[in-house]
């Protein structure tokens, strides 16, 4: 089947259609689409060179300096990657920055060279990615947004894991958004987690969903920063507030801050490594508030968590580990959130634990029941 070139852009994001990426390492890591594939036309030193050809001597020599720097075996080995990827995803697509000359290079390439007839995205980069902004734009116009707040612990995330309608921003950040949120593994360059929160953003409404639910965030989680618009917007929709047991919320911290965020540094690093690099990290968030926390307040905590690492080495005890934790929630995190849940009364629609949560979200939660809850607030 001889596939044509495309700007159907929704297509290619719905499906999750493999994408060839031809521009330099350097735009790719600035900003690229989830599975793209980075292959390019030119290196970054290549690249560099050729656009200062094409400044100081215009495109014509621009474009002769660029055959010349990609001929011969590096030529032959570039062209080898693409045939490569083309007979591994024969429904993908190639594409560069805007859609032109380097994308139609690598087409006319891969079919002199090899008779591979490779299809590519007309546009490019540039406007996938000004396709992705604008649906992101539409859907807050378009859409309704719920907020879920609550106490640190209360398992904002697991009620999100569980409804098909919610955008799981801190997911997407690979971030768990508070001091200590920080995963083993990087966070994605802001222009990636853009693009992947607005194609989640995409998928579902194409599935039909009219509203979402997103977790009551602070505009930086981690690195990353939420679309200002989609954040302004936040501030004013309906919060719905969860709620739990300060022992439920402790055992939850410990698993997703201790035991699993330790074994993610284990299975990067090796267990002896990665237990002395998951250490540092914690000392390292804790040192991150201590301004706020005040001296004594820190040292203490500190030392609790000195002697749960080593209990925690010695034996795997997680136990420990509570106790710094219970000390932060009700010391540090629990009179900010008081704080804030006071400021953001007025937009409080629903509260309960997470089952009723669940059912307030998925349409099950009976009226008297709703109403208890606002009336408790």
């Amino acid at each position: 089947m001889n596939r044509t070139d495309t700007d159907d852009y929704r297509a290619l994001f719905l499906r999750g259609l493999p994408l060839m990426d031809v521009r330099a390492p350097v735009e790719f890591h600035k900003g690229a689409f989830p599975g793209a594939e980075n292959l390019p036309l030119m290196n970054d030193a290549e690249r560099h060179e050729v656009g200062v050809c094409y400044k100081r001597q215009g495109p014509e020599a621009a474009v002769a300096l660029g055959h010349r720097l990609v001929s011969g075996h590096t030529k032959a080995q570039r062209i080898g990657a693409w045939v490569d990827f083309a007979a591994a995803h024969p429904q993908g697509y190639l594409y560069c920055f805007r859609g032109g000359h380097r994308s139609r290079i690598a087409q006319e390439w891969l079919q002199a060279e090899t008779g591979v007839r490779y299809p590519r995205v007309l546009g490019g980069y540039k406007a996938m990615r000004n396709f992705l902004m604008q649906t992101l734009e539409h859907a807050l116009a378009d859409s309704g947004f719920t907020v879920l707040g609550g106490m640190t612990g209360t398992g904002k995330t697991e009620v999100l894991a569980q409804l098909d309608h919610a955008l799981d921003l801190e997911g997407h950040a690979h971030h768990r958004g508070s001091s200590f949120g920080k995963r083993a593994s990087p966070q994605p360059v802001q222009i990636d987690f853009e693009n992947r929160l607005s194609i989640d953003v995409l998928r579902k409404r194409a599935q039909g969903h009219a509203g979402f639910v997103v977790e009551d965030e602070s505009r930086l989680i981690g690195g990353c920063s939420l679309p200002l618009a989609l954040y302004h917007d936040m501030q004013h929709r309906p919060l719905v507030w969860l709620e739990d047991t300060l022992e439920n919320r402790v055992r939850r911290i410990a698993r997703d801050y201790v035991v699993d965020l330790c074994a993610e540094f284990e299975a990067l690093h090796g267990e002896e490594q990665g237990f002395e690099l998951f250490g540092e990290r914690l000392r390292q968030s804790l040192d991150n508030i201590r301004r706020r926390l005040g001296g004594e307040r820190h040292a203490r905590l500190a030392a609790i968590m000195d002697e749960a690492l080593a209990a925690q080495a010695r034996s795997g005890e997680i136990e420990p580990h509570y106790g710094w934790i219970e000390g932060l929630l009700k010391e540090y995190y629990d009179p900010m959130y008081t704080y804030q849940r006071e400021q953001k009364a007025s937009r409080i629609v629903f509260a309960g634990d997470l089952p009723a949560v669940l059912d307030y979200f998925r349409g099950a939660c009976p009226p008297a029941k709703a109403q208890a809850s606002r009336l408790a607030l």
